[in-house]
């Protein structure tokens, strides 16, 4: 019944007190943070009746005392277990890209604004059941790192996380839930398969270009001060008062492209991807420049670091059929 009620949003929002995602500093307020006894605190709790039943019965003036000091001890343990969560300032940091397969590596940021320290507390990602326990002193940050799986490509958000704590006595365990606004951007699940012949031959071509053209002196140009002091030409320099810097030819123009059209028509489209992402890595490493074509969409070739995480971005945000 209760799962029922909560299926609804509007319903299910107000009763956790947010609505997600939240966006920026999550404060958790008293509102916020849920606590129950725990198995330990029943048993407690029943062995309090216990002795109360037997001070009455037997009027023991010590078992009055004793009760009602372990009652006490009970309800500060309470109090703490609440403090111990309440008025705690949660942000999300930014999460890497991964592969499918791969687990995204989501990072929260704790800060404990209060004066006193905040030991045991457990961070648990709801979905997939990844956890870190950390003790967080006062007015000191800290970071706590769940790691995700990563199942399908595209964006991933990070979900509902569960804070929870029961110190210091064990008796109650007090909680609270959040869903920061944070997410993973997740490649498509790369197929390790060398490049097609055409392609793979090009991409060896422009790598022996590449290596050819290092050494390959093309001429003389003017002096910039960016330029790199071992490609000065020091012996036109001391002929003249002009500095000159040597310049050499660059590589070939090899242009290497991952064609979606020219995949197999019996793959899927989840197949092609992972090929495609399979081959952006080959012809990276291979050094050659490459292009991405694919359907409404063409990068034009290049290389380096952010060619290679455009390219992949791509093919992790490429529409589903």
């Amino acid at each position: 019944m209760m799962r029922a009620l909560l299926a609804r949003p509007r319903l299910r929002n107000w009763f956790y007190g947010y609505a997600p995602p939240e966006r920026g500093t999550v404060v958790l307020g008293h509102r916020r943070v849920y606590i129950v006894p725990t198995r330990l605190g029943w048993i407690y709790a029943a062995t309090l009746g216990i002795l109360l039943v037997g001070s009455i019965n037997y009027a023991l003036q010590l078992g009055f005392a004793l009760t009602f000091l372990l009652a006490g001890m009970g309800l500060v343990g309470m109090v703490h277990t609440t403090r111990n969560l309440a008025r705690l300032a949660v942000s999300a940091g930014r999460a890497a890209a991964v592969f499918a397969g791969e687990a995204a590596q989501f990072r929260l940021l704790l800060d404990n604004r209060a004066r006193h320290d905040r030991p045991a507390l457990l961070v648990r990602h709801i979905g997939s059941g990844a956890q870190v326990v950390l003790d967080l002193a006062a007015g000191a940050l800290a970071e706590a790192v769940l790691a995700v799986p990563a199942q399908m490509r595209g964006w991933m958000p990070l979900g509902r996380v569960m804070l929870e704590t029961r110190f210091p006595l064990g008796l109650f365990r007090a909680w609270s839930y959040l869903e920061p606004d944070a997410r993973c951007l997740v490649y498509p699940r790369p197929e390790r398969t060398p490049l097609p012949v055409s392609a793979a031959a090009a991409a060896a071509g422009a790598a022996r270009a590449q290596a050819h053209g290092n050494d390959d002196f093309s001429g003389l140009r003017a002096y910039q001060p960016a330029d790199s002091p071992r490609h000065v030409a020091w012996k036109a320099a001391a002929r003249s008062d002009d500095m000159l810097t040597k310049q050499f030819s660059g590589a070939a123009g090899v242009e290497l492209w991952l064609d979606w059209s020219g995949l197999a028509a019996a793959l899927d489209p989840e197949q092609r991807l992972s090929r495609l992402a399979g081959w952006v890595l080959a012809a990276e490493q291979a050094g050659a420049a490459y292009g991405l074509r694919l359907p409404g969409l063409e990068l034009a070739p290049g290389s380096g670091e952010a060619h290679r995480s455009a390219c992949l971005q791509a093919l992790a945000l490429h529409p589903r059929a």
